[in-house]
């Protein structure tokens, strides 16, 4: 059977990948800092799909915990097939109303985490093929902070990647959810409500990431659900970025 390894993978898309992949029969590697999620996630996994599910307590800001996820990426004796890099966090404030160490991290785990891991996984995959989910979001194509600036860099990347790696048997695919229903708002203390975001626009996780889970395997470097978000992406990159940053400012994508 397959193996995927998730990063933040105790709540939200990550959870929901663990779910979608499990009920698809795939062992899993769960990583994320909270250990007892993981383990109650691991053992509904197990319980109900009789999978195989290892538990990785892993803080993506840590160098060191890095490291160690990195270490199983690279295992040939029981490789990967299918990194989904999505752990992430927002933060509530403007750039420079934010403690700068917070944006440090921020970078980190979105941007450094991702590409060492992806790194690592393509030391394995190239032998053998594989695929790459990079969770990244709609806002990477809007000019808004650094939030918007590490999806861009995801996305960009991704696409490279992709071309680069699929010769090897390698997919490379950034998904770019819009707003969606997960605790993603509610960790910086934000309810939908305060987001100014009409209902319409939010999704459902097992939307997105059923999405994620084809494109991927269709071999596509982008994918955005839902039609209503690739108007958005399409009309960002036609519009002036002055515009596009200011309704950005409503709300957290």
């Amino acid at each position: 059977m397959p193996t995927a390894l998730i990063t933040g993978a105790s709540a939200g898309l990550g959870a929901e990948f663990a779910r979608q992949l499990a009920r698809r029969r795939a062992d899993l590697i769960l990583v994320a800092r909270s250990i007892g999620p993981l383990e109650e996630l691991a053992a509904e996994l197990r319980s109900a799909h009789g999978v195989a599910v290892e538990v990785i307590t892993a803080d993506l800001a840590v160098a060191d915990d890095v490291d160690r996820v990195a270490a199983r990426l690279r295992d040939e004796d029981d490789p990967v097939d299918l990194l989904v890099n999505n752990a992430g966090f927002g933060l509530p404030l403007q750039f420079a109303d934010n403690d700068i160490d917070d944006e440090v991290r921020h970078l980190r785990v979105h941007v450094e985490a991702s590409m060492r891991l992806m790194h690592a996984a393509l030391q394995t995959m190239r032998r053998r093929g594989g695929r790459i989910i990079n969770v990244a979001s709609v806002a990477g194509f809007i000019s808004r902070s650094t939030y918007s600036a590490c999806k861009s860099w995801l996305i960009g990347f991704s696409r490279w990647a992709n071309a680069e790696y699929s010769r090897d048997g390698v997919s490379v695919t950034a998904l770019c959810p819009g707003f969606a229903h997960t605790t993603f708002h509610e960790r910086m203390g934000l309810e939908q409500g305060e987001e100014g975001v009409p209902r319409f626009m939010w999704l459902h996780a097992p939307e997105v990431v059923r999405t994620g889970l084809r494109d991927a395997a269709l071999g596509r470097a982008v994918s955005i659900p839902s039609l209503r978000y690739k108007a958005i992406v399409a009309l960002a990159g036609i519009l002036p970025r002055s515009l596009t940053s200011g309704v950005a400012r409503r709300g957290r994508v």
